[in-house]
């Protein structure tokens, strides 16, 4: 029997919503539809400004009578304070379980019924994430390899899943530059939502400009927020990065054109 490989992501909490209208409350506000996330599988969602611009995104799955949000530990103040304010009359409960409740990305994992596991919608070699009491994480664990965050991080930047706060800037990014359909993020037949009318045009015309991508940086790594350039002329931006990996937001533009990337004395190369 293969022994699981886990990490716990600190840098991740959880919210649980709960109450009658958490359904529809939760169907007009995110990308994704939220009829699509049950008991095994979750679903991957942004939260936006009307402007249609990111503002939050977060792993969901149902557990029990309750959607369990799987969201930046950094942000969660601000979260629950744009959620709470769209609540009104909503027969809804906005509860903050990180300081009992802890993340892990685990490979492979076994289904346990009496904690929270579901494999992570954006990308299958991602493999499985957990919502686990932090009273059962030592006991939980205990026959588990753990695997370094570093580990997991190289995979996530590997694979170009972008990170909340530094892929993805709030007020900034526009979803469909982030690769929001590329990681199964949004479903453009489920109806209104805050920001979808900005989003579904912007796919309906196709005028997406920029995109995510995963490059190798032949030097030294920059800082997140270096201007790529390409002939002279900027081309995009690094996000995050590790160990030679980077993600890229570059201009569609120059990467057709061929044209070579640098980042301050580093060259960049779009990983095939």
């Amino acid at each position: 029997m293969t022994v699981p490989h886990y990490a716990l992501l600190e840098h991740r909490t959880v919210l649980r919503i709960a109450g009658e209208d958490a359904p529809a409350f939760l169907q007009g506000l995110i990308t994704h539809d939220i009829h699509k996330a049950d008991g095994i599988t979750a679903i991957y969602a942004m939260l936006l400004t009307p402007q249609g611009k990111y503002l939050h995104d977060f792993l969901i799955v149902k557990h029990g009578d309750a959607y369990w949000l799987d969201c930046e530990h950094a942000r969660i103040d601000d979260l629950k304070k744009r959620l709470s304010m769209y609540r009104l009359r909503s027969k809804v409960v906005i509860e903050d379980k990180g300081d009992t409740h802890a993340v892990l990305a685990i490979f492979p994992s076994p289904l346990r019924e009496e904690e929270i596991f579901f494999l992570d919608p954006r990308h299958p070699a991602l493999g499985m994430r957990a919502i686990v009491e932090r009273s059962h994480l030592a006991e939980l664990t205990r026959d588990w390899q753990p695997r370094a965050f570093e580990e997991y991080d190289r995979a996530r930047i590997a694979l170009c899943i972008p990170e909340s706060g530094i892929d993805l800037l709030p007020e900034k990014s526009f979803p469909l530059e982030c690769n929001l359909e590329e990681l199964r993020g949004v479903d453009f037949e489920k109806g209104c939502y805050v920001g979808q009318e900005v989003t579904t045009r912007t796919k309906r015309r196709g005028v997406v400009r920029k995109k995510l991508f995963p490059v190798t940086v032949d030097g030294p790594l920059p800082a997140p927020g270096t201007p790529i350039m390409a002939d002279g002329k900027e081309a995009g931006y690094i996000r995050s990065g590790r160990d030679g990996q980077a993600i890229a937001l570059l201009r569609l533009e120059a990467v057709e054109s061929g044209a070579a990337l640098t980042a301050e004395s580093a060259r960049i190369r779009i990983t095939s």
